[in-house]
């Protein structure tokens, strides 16, 4: 269940006052009952040596939609407390797509997965990394969290 007043609008303005987000072109897609989308279309300024996404653009694509399905669990004042991410295939495509669903929640921090994949430009989609984390209200998060 999502806190009242925190919906697909008020995600969206969330992730826009992230200045790295905005410096991806990240856009959350979807939101809500403990699920979230974001995408970030692929372009040569985010991909490493041999032509393939970042591993670190995935990383970031993982830490964000787990955190925001954490958070239309849990609320807005959430903050990932760990996640773990296992790289499948090189990255390759049009746009990167983070799904993300709270697998386990409690009141107080939630267990999430997030599967990546990218779509080509005909948006057939291929997996490329699957990652599991987990949220904590910002009252329980990590000193200095």
């Amino acid at each position: 269940m999502v806190s009242a007043g925190f919906d697909l609008a008020s995600a969206r303005k969330a992730l826009d006052s992230q200045p790295f987000s905005r410096l991806l072109g990240a856009r959350i897609t979807g939101f809500g009952d403990g699920e979230a989308v974001l995408e970030v279309d692929i372009r040569d300024e985010l991909c490493q040596q041999n032509g393939f996404l970042h591993g670190g653009v995935l990383a970031y694509a993982a830490d964000n939609a787990l955190t925001f399905a954490g958070g239309a669990a849990l609320g807005p004042a959430v903050l990932t407390g760990g996640l773990s991410i296992q790289y499948v295939r090189p990255a390759t495509g049009a746009t990167l797509i983070a799904r993300a669903a709270v697998v386990h929640g409690g009141r107080r921090q939630a267990v999430c997965r997030c599967d990546l994949y990218v779509a080509d430009a005909a948006g057939s989609e291929t997996l490329c990394a699957v990652a599991q984390g987990t949220v904590l209200t910002a009252a329980s998060g990590p000193p200095g969290g």
